[in-house]
């Protein structure tokens, strides 16, 4: 594979409660390593059925706030039809129709182009399943 193209698959450990975590760092990171003052394309991809990439504000609330919505909009109850694990899982699996399983973000000379308010964030709403792979590609 040729240095236009580098991947790697960030292993993180959510826990047992409804996170959303901030890659923002491991995105950098992974760019110091790979970018080397290149322009290009991010690709942050999460390969599950029941997690998203959001690029929001953290810190202020924001996040808080997103996990609010995404309870008013996708209730932890018994109305789902895929039924398997905690109550109310079925709704998991919707989410990656709103929180989508990935985002590209530009690299400019580098660096993540990022708004000042901006972070990459793994959305996970599923408490049964505590351990996530985010691949990171970078496309120079």
């Amino acid at each position: 594979m040729s240095d236009a193209f580098t991947t790697r698959v960030l292993s993180l450990t959510t826990g047992s409660a409804e996170r959303v975590v901030d890659i923002t760092g491991d995105c950098e990171a992974f760019l110091r390593d790979t970018a080397s003052g290149r322009h290009g394309l991010l690709n942050v991809f999460v390969p599950h059925a029941t997690a998203g990439i959001a690029i929001i504000e953290t810190g202020a609330g924001s996040d808080d706030d997103l996990l609010s919505s995404l309870h008013t909009l996708l209730p932890a109850d018994d109305r789902w039809q895929h039924r398997h694990g905690s109550p109310g899982h079925g709704r998991d699996h919707v989410l990656p129709a709103l929180v989508p399983p990935h985002a590209t973000l530009p690299v400019i000379n580098g660096r993540l182009e990022l708004g000042t308010w901006q972070s990459v964030c793994l959305v996970d709403t599923n408490k049964d399943n505590v351990s996530r792979q985010v691949r990171l590609s970078f496309l120079g």
